[in-house]
């Protein structure tokens, strides 16, 4: 996805914007993985909480 963000935009204007790109991409992907759709695992973020499975793998 990395590779997609750096060819519709051109580039990345910092190291840490792609950082942040990365662990958003990276957050997004394991909730899709887990059965957690995109919206509620934004809507989740913004409220500060924790998706269901990281509470039961602590």
């Amino acid at each position: 996805m990395t590779k997609v963000q750096q060819k519709i935009s051109g580039c990345f204007r910092s190291i840490e914007g792609a950082l942040i790109f990365c662990r958003i991409r990276g957050y997004l992907s394991t909730c899709r993985k887990h059965d957690v759709s995109m919206t509620d695992a934004l809507a989740l973020f913004f409220q500060g909480k924790m998706p269901a499975f990281v509470e039961a793998a602590a």
